[in-house]
């Protein structure tokens, strides 16, 4: 039953009554107010609707009774006809569309959740050593990112604090700086809670392994190495060209 049969019923129940009472029929106002709730531990349904007629409560239904009740005097008496009970319908009827139509909704808006990508790395300027927290990539927008001393928070005056910035792709990046004693940059880790995750999440910063810096050092000049000798040979190749191209134009005299 829709609306205006909603309208219609009423109509009806209210002409019954004011026949019933002998007085002359009038206009009157008619509001029907829905509620729901997301949680249901919270003591309250997870559905409710109440109808008033000239701010007057007349109906009332929740999700758990799954039937109207009546709470006027002037309807109680047709509480058990059959357009009641098609009203009682009804309202079942809007019960289970929000109930089906909320969790769509909720279920997109998990859906919609980007966890960050962390990362902290390090910086050395004028003697001071930096390590700078970044959160990427992460919607949507709220998170909250501190630091930690060996797993102990600091206190908020000693981070500097840098504003959450909207990427172009509608996600967002955030980043907190600490100045930090050279060589204590491993007793600090970075802590970032966002609805994305399903826990707080740590990064912190990793020194490059000394063994690696050197075989990529090695790497490098080894590619050095073999573009240079590509580089003699190369010459060498186009200067053999040149000599056989001035014999072809050399002509002996007779």
């Amino acid at each position: 039953m829709g609306l205006g049969a909603r309208r219609a019923l009423l109509a009806l129940l209210l002409l019954r009554t004011v026949a019933a009472l002998g007085r002359p029929p009038r206009s009157h106002s008619l509001r029907y107010l829905f509620m729901g709730a997301s949680v249901p531990d919270l003591g309250l349904p997870l559905f409710e609707a109440l109808g008033y007629v000239d701010d007057q409560l007349f109906v009332s239904y929740s999700h758990e009774s799954r039937r109207a009740e009546p709470r006027a005097q002037w309807v109680r008496g047709g509480a058990a006809s059959q357009l009641w009970l098609q009203l009682s319908q009804s309202l079942k009827g809007w019960d289970h569309m929000f109930i089906v139509d909320f969790w769509t909704i909720m279920d997109n808006h998990n859906h919609s959740k980007v966890p960050p990508l962390v990362k902290v790395t390090h910086h050395v300027a004028s003697a001071v050593s930096t390590l700078r927290c970044q959160a990427l990539n992460f919607y949507p927008q709220n998170i909250t990112m501190k630091w930690l001393k060996d797993r102990q928070p600091l206190d908020a005056k000693d981070v500097e604090l840098k504003d959450v910035l909207p990427n172009g792709d509608g996600t967002y990046q955030g980043c907190v700086a600490l100045a930090v004693p050279p060589g204590e940059e491993r007793r600090y880790t970075c802590q970032v809670e966002h609805p994305g995750l399903d826990q707080p999440l740590t990064a912190t910063w990793e020194a490059p392994v000394p063994g690696t810096l050197l075989t990529g050092v090695i790497s490098g000049i080894a590619v050095c190495v073999i573009l240079f000798f590509i580089g003699i040979l190369f010459r060498i190749l186009r200067k053999r060209q040149a000599s056989r191209g001035a014999l072809g134009d050399y002509v002996l005299a007779d």
